[in-house]
């Protein structure tokens, strides 16, 4: 098995960048264009507009209107500069192409550091008649955020020296992708009849799944053994994105760190605690299914690279790429045609998709893309059932962008984060009704439903058990704890424990896993995964039982981007995350599947 060079690969199998410029060059001339680099007074129309504010409506919609123009352009730079630097983050040329365009977005968002203070500082008369002007009506929910943001905004020498910081404080991310994509080299393995297999990040998650219990456990010790090599710099590689998070939280006088994240959405921390709270109070449902996947495989220990392997030996799925398209776009018809076809040119005839594994290609699975250009996906397909998953969650995204971006203008064209799992994992839950209603035989459908288990437990249960880990990180440096390589092995195997339960043994070598885990790097990101497979299952159990209306409501949450808040998106969907409710229907359906499943392998 060895990788192939991006050059090789074929071009219908590589996503349509050329569909944003046709090569490199065209690329490099359009950025010389928009931001030459040799030019310092950058913007200078929207800087010389500082200190006007006051001055009326049409000077703000003056303002706005060039900053969303400007934005918009440069948004189109850097999705084709990503996307080409993610097809081999060890080319050069692409690399400093991705370097040169997010140097140049830092440079936008520190010219624009005066203009939310200035805004703010204005009079409540003031602010008030330029919310009910009519000549802003497009830009009103926009203006409603900034001003909800006032008790977080600092004076504009500070936001500027707020913002001319974010590029240095940004390398550490970077330097975990760079090493953990790029550099670290997992070598090969062995399976159980003595045959070297090469070890990467898209063949770990299969040999995960494989029936060879000792190809299992040589790839995790492998794996996890390259992790432990680097404890110290990756520690303080996460160790410095926290105290980043914990500066800005301080500079911006939030009470902590998961209260700086949330409060610009809307979102209160309660919600956050009550996710942990619901899945602690319900663990025992994962510590039965525990006890079930022990029986089944007939071990008398079960460990960590026992979790993902199927229940059932007499069954396996194997996908082409072709036939997972077909499957996905047949699984979407509850949502109409339009939806249908649109999904299908994507996934088919427009090239929305990278599909395979190249050597140097950044690992794992997205959506990407901006307002003016497709939807684009990235894959490392495997032929295996789970990339047929990973290809409808992403097309889920997709086709949520694909809406948001064609219904609403431009500042309200995103979707917020916490909205983002819900399209996804709505989708998968389609793919699995469909597969279920199709399946042939009892193993099928236990291999289906065994499926389907692992998905709640690995997107509810263990995202939970990362979000408890991610809060328990930030709360440590907020009280001025270091967080050495020990003592996050030593945090996260208990936490390790409490989910898995008594039956599951924690090697030595597993409590290093939180060292390779990316979404780490983000901000308060995993939690989002709970909240939205429990939106998704409640949505999707309300498409498949209602009627037109309610396919339109989930239809009309697709469009909405970011035109309202996040929970109010939800609540207008027909779902209400300020409850526990979600989370707990989704814990009872984990429950009765693992039933279900016990009920047809006895």
């Amino acid at each position: 098995m060895k990788l192939v060079e991006r050059k090789s690969v074929q071009a219908s199998n590589c996503w349509n960048v050329e569909s944003m410029y046709p090569s490199y060059e065209d690329w490099e001339t359009a950025f010389k264009n928009i931001c030459p680099l040799d030019q310092e007074d950058k913007w200078s129309e929207i800087k010389n507009m500082r200190g006007k504010l006051d001055s009326g409506a049409e000077n703000i919609k003056d303002l706005l209107d060039k900053i969303f123009k400007t934005e918009r352009q440069l948004s189109f730079l850097y999705t084709y500069a990503h996307l080409r630097h993610d097809e081999d983050i060890t080319d050069d040329k692409h690399k400093t192409g991705l370097l040169q365009i997010t140097g140049i977005l830092h440079e936008f968002n520190q010219a624009l550091s005066w203009m939310e203070p200035e805004l703010l500082s204005l009079s409540d008369e003031k602010i008030q008649e330029y919310l009910n002007a009519e000549i802003l009506v497009d830009y009103h929910f926009y203006l409603e955020k900034i001003l909800r943001m006032k008790p977080h905004t600092l004076s504009s020498n500070e936001e500027s020296l707020l913002s001319l910081s974010a590029q240095a404080l940004d390398g550490y991310n970077k330097a975990f992708s760079a090493a953990n994509d790029a550099d670290f080299d997992f070598g090969s393995i062995t399976d159980s009849n003595g045959k070297e297999l090469i070890l990467s990040h898209a063949t770990y998650g299969i040999y995960m799944r494989d029936q060879d219990r000792i190809l299992r456990k040589n790839a995790f010790f492998k794996m996890h053994g390259q992790y432990e090599k680097y404890q110290n710099t990756l520690s303080e590689l996460l160790s410095g994105l926290v105290q980043k998070h914990a500066f800005y939280a301080k500079a911006r006088k939030y009470s902590s760190c998961l209260e700086s994240s949330l409060y610009p959405k809307n979102i209160d921390t309660s919600v956050y605690h009550s996710l942990i709270k619901a899945v602690n109070d319900n663990i025992h449902c994962l510590h039965e299914y525990m006890n079930l996947r022990q029986n089944v495989m007939g071990l008398s220990e079960l460990h960590l690279y026992d979790m993902h392997v199927p229940l059932t030996k007499e069954f396996d799925i194997r996908t082409t790429f072709e036939e997972a398209s077909d499957l996905i776009i047949e699984s979407v018809s509850p949502l109409g045609e339009e939806y249908q076809n649109i999904l299908a040119k994507g996934l088919k005839s427009e090239r929305w998709v990278d599909r395979f594994e190249n050597k140097g290609k950044r690992s794992g699975g997205y959506s990407s893309g901006c307002y003016d250009s497709m939807p684009f996906i990235l894959m490392n397909y495997k032929d295996i059932l789970r990339d047929v998953y990973t290809l409808a969650h992403e097309a889920g995204h997709s086709m949520h962008s694909y809406y948001s971006h064609k219904n609403q203008p431009y500042q309200y064209g995103d979707y917020p984060i916490f909205l983002a799992e819900v399209a996804s994992t709505f989708n998968e839950e389609l793919l699995m009704q469909l597969m279920l209603k199709r399946a042939k035989s009892k193993e099928e459908k236990i291999y289906l439903l065994n499926m389907k288990i692992e998905d709640i437990r690995s997107t509810l249960f263990r995202q939970t058990m990362f979000a408890e880990f991610e809060l328990m990180i930030h709360t440590k440096i907020e009280n001025h704890q270091p967080l050495t390589p020990q003592l996050l092995k030593n945090e996260f195997f208990k936490l390790n424990q409490t989910y898995f339960g008594p039956k599951v043994y924690i090697d030595e070598v597993a409590k290093i896993e939180w060292a390779r885990i990316p979404h780490f790097y983000y901000n308060f990101y995993v939690y989002q995964y709970a909240t939205g497979i429990s939106a998704a299952l409640a949505l999707c159990d309300r498409v498949l039982k209602g009627g037109i209306q309610e396919r339109e409501d989930y239809l009309n949450f697709l469009k909405s981007g970011n035109s309202r808040y996040p929970i109010d998106t939800l609540k207008l969907a027909g779902v209400d995350m300020n409850t526990p409710k979600p989370v707990e229907a989704a814990i009872q359906k984990f429950d009765m599947l693992v039933k279900e499943l016990k009920n047809l392998l006895q």
